[in-house]
């Protein structure tokens, strides 16, 4: 609890006072110095602190005891202040009108994970999510709290995978595919936001970010050739399969060599 404590304005030694508080109430500033083992004089400058921001209260008694403000209640208040620092910064700060679509590069573990997790936060309405079976993990949580919020969420899966998320659709792979390098992914957010990039291990993580519209209408078409193959699979797979080849190799082998 650490962490999310601090996430929220706490300094280390105020997180761990206020779980000390949270634990014991009505419990002298020694008391507490002794649970953190830390310096007295530093416990009572964060137990100052703590009640300067309203997250523990001081009882006037002899020595002063001090009690921690309920966590519901603080968790209230922290969200009202967001929704108003939140609903001003909106409203002064309005997004100037863009006169061209934007590309960004984000490479490393990090910068992609926030990237991925700002962009699902942000959708309204749908998310197009095209990713191998290897690789759902890095999505799942976003994917599944963007499904909470009512968003229609969509899950390419190139190969089996288990997953709580409602709308998932299975490519199946031939064996040959387990040799691929790298193995690539999209995510597309309300038909306007773009995310492109791949996973492997002889590859630095990375991946593009655009609007731009002939990367969204790509991605659509993309999807949309996905929902239809899967429907006339399901209906015809057994004649496609004898017609064409179990991955449609009779169709697709002639382009090879154009194309690898």
């Amino acid at each position: 609890m650490i962490d999310e404590l601090r996430k929220i304005g706490l300094s280390d030694l105020e997180a761990r006072c206020y779980l000390v508080l949270h634990e014991v109430p009505n419990i002298s500033g020694y008391e507490v110095a002794k649970k953190v083992s830390v310096s007295r004089s530093n416990v009572y400058a964060a137990l100052r602190s703590l009640t300067d921001k309203g997250m523990c209260r001081a009882v006037e008694a002899e020595p002063v005891l001090y009690g921690a403000v309920p966590i519901e209640q603080l968790v209230r208040l922290l969200k009202t202040d967001f929704e108003q620092t939140a609903h001003t910064l909106l409203e002064q700060l309005q997004s100037p009108p863009r006169k061209s679509a934007s590309f960004y590069n984000w490479q490393g573990d990090k910068a992609l994970e926030t990237t991925i997790r700002r962009l699902l936060s942000n959708a309204d309405k749908s998310i197009v999510a095209d990713i191998w079976a290897e690789d759902v993990s890095w999505f799942e949580e976003s994917l599944l709290e963007a499904e909470r919020r009512g968003v229609a969420v969509t899950v390419i899966s190139t190969g089996e995978c288990h997953t709580r998320l409602k709308h998932v659709l299975v490519h199946r792979r031939s064996e040959g595919w387990k040799y691929l390098e790298p193995r690539r992914f999209s995510i597309l957010c309300d038909s306007r936001s773009a995310l492109i990039g791949s996973f492997g291990k002889s590859l630095k993580l990375s991946a593009l970010e655009t609007d731009h519209p002939s990367v969204v209408e790509l991605l659509q078409n993309g999807f949309y050739h996905d929902v239809i193959m899967d429907r006339i699979e399901r209906d015809f797979g057994n004649q496609l399969a004898e017609k064409y080849g179990e991955h449609y190799d009779k169709i697709i082998n002639p382009y090879r060599e154009i194309l690898e």
